[in-house]
Order: structure tokens, then C-alpha cells, then sequence
């Protein structure tokens, strides 16, 4: 599980499930080389954001930001070969039209990825989006954009858990940057949130079942015990290692991908 995450593999089977559960629960097959593009961009790109960390030290370095610079040598030639063979998959499989409205959220990433590590970067005074919640938001967006392309018809029944997800993905990060800035002092607060969190996906769950749509409230179910296990990490976080935390932060996003198994 630590190799897992200090390679950067974390991020993208986070993205791969996120995408084919959404897909899933709208009964929807997507093309298998649409998650490759994802986990392959997703990829290439956790490892030049935590590169250039750690080749600037603008922010505390982790153990991640370690690895990665210690292994910088075959990290970049893997990087770069990632986003050459996701342009590829891009050129040969993506319809036109698809590559336009995609274009748009490459875009918003790579804002962020600019304002992050470009030297004149906006300045704390600066009014802007916390990077917590414009990370949730692209990575839900860019998680359930497959799927909602393919359905114009049935995009309403997406609508609760692209807020739920968007919730947890943000709640992941925030649980992240709180655990590793304050180290092992323990206020609660991401247990709380967590709880709240697991509550209303919970009762987003029985919304969708007593209109007897089981897919989506096995979804929000998911979601729900993703939030709950947070919570636990939370409780527990002082008997882990700082990797161990780190790492079982993104593991526990990975309960939706049982519902992947399920016809």
C-alpha cells in the first residue's frame, strides 16, 4: 500500500473506479480506452506536480515528494511516456468532438497546476477557490464527463452524486492538508465533517431507492462508506504512520469499485 501511493498509483485507480462507477450506475459501458487516458494523465501528472515540489520546496516535503526526487530519473521518462502514449490513445480512439469539450477541463487543470508552481502565483491575500475544493471539483468533473456525455437524456439522475462525490473528493483532500499540517495534534473536525458527510449520502441512498433506483443508491451507498471510513481514520490516525494515513486516505475511495463486480 506505501508503494502504491509513493509511486503516485493512488490518484489514478482513484480516477479509473470514480469513472466506471459513475458509468455504472447509469448502465453505461464506456470504452476501455477512455479510463487508460484518464489514469495515464492522471498519472504523468501527480508525478510532475510532486517533481517540481520537490525541486522548489515550496511546500513541506513528504515522503512522497522524497521518493519521487530520489527516483527523479524514472519518474520523468515514465511521466513523459504516460502523456505520449494517453495523447496517442487521444488521437487514434477520441472523437472530434470530444476532444474540444475536454480540451476545456485540461485547461482548468492546467491553471491550477500553474498557479501552484509558477513563480509569480496569486499571494494568500488573493480572492481565489481553496485548492482543497477546485481539486474535488476537476476531479469529480473530470471523473464523470465520460459518462455524461453519453447520456443527454439521463443526466437530472447523476446531479446528487456528482454532489456527493465532489463532497468526498474535497473532504479527502481537506482531511490530507489538516493531518499533515498539524501533525499529531487531534481537534475532530475532519471526523465531524466525515460523519455529516456519511450522513447525508446515507439518506441520499434512501432518496434514490424509494424511487427504485438501485444503482444510484448503491452508489451513494459507496459514498457513504467512504466518508465513514475517513471518519475512522480520522479516530485512529494517531496509531499510523504518516504514509500508512496517507495512503488509506485514497484507499478508502476505492468502495465504489465493488459495485463494479455487480450486473
Amino acid at each position: 500500500m506505501h508503494l502504491w501511493h509513493l509511486t503516485s498509483l493512488d490518484a489514478p485507480t482513484v480516477a479509473v473506479v470514480w469513472t466506471l462507477a459513475f458509468a455504472w450506475a447509469v448502465r453505461l459501458l464506456l470504452p476501455m480506452w477512455l479510463p487508460a487516458v484518464l489514469a495515464l494523465a492522471a498519472w504523468s501528472a501527480y508525478i510532475g506536480d510532486r517533481l517540481l515540489d520537490a525541486r522548489s520546496a515550496r511546500t513541506p516535503l513528504r515522503a512522497r515528494h522524497l521518493f519521487h526526487w530520489k527516483h527523479r530519473r524514472i519518474f520523468l521518462p515514465l511521466a513523459v511516456a504516460a502523456a505520449v502514449t494517453g495523447l496517442t490513445l487521444i488521437l487514434r480512439s477520441m472523437p472530434v468532438a470530444a476532444r474540444g469539450r475536454n480540451s476545456l477541463l485540461a485547461a482548468a487543470a492546467l491553471v491550477y497546476f500553474t498557479s501552484v508552481h509558477s513563480p509569480w502565483r496569486a499571494t494568500r491575500s488573493t480572492l481565489r477557490l481553496p485548492k482543497e475544493l477546485f481539486v474535488g471539483i476537476i476531479f469529480t468533473v473530470v471523473c464523470v464527463t465520460p459518462t455524461w456525455a453519453r447520456i443527454p437524456g439521463q443526466r437530472l439522475s447523476l446531479v446528487l452524486p456528482i454532489l456527493v462525490f465532489t463532497a468526498l473528493a474535497w473532504l479527502n483532500c481537506h482531511a490530507i492538508e489538516t493531518w499533515e499540517s498539524q501533525g499529531g495534534r487531534k481537534s475532530g473536525a475532519i471526523f465531524r465533517l466525515a460523519a455529516i458527510l456519511a450522513a447525508l449520502a446515507s439518506l441520499s441512498a434512501l432518496v434514490e431507492a424509494s424511487q427504485y433506483d438501485f444503482h444510484q443508491s448503491a452508489l451513494l451507498t459507496a459514498a457513504a462508506l467512504s466518508a465513514g471510513l475517513l471518519a475512522v481514520l480520522d479516530n485512529r490516525r494517531q496509531a499510523m504512520t504518516a504514509v500508512t494515513l496517507r495512503a488509506a486516505a485514497d484507499l478508502v475511495l476505492l468502495v465504489p469499485a465493488a459495485l463494479l463486480a455487480i450486473r
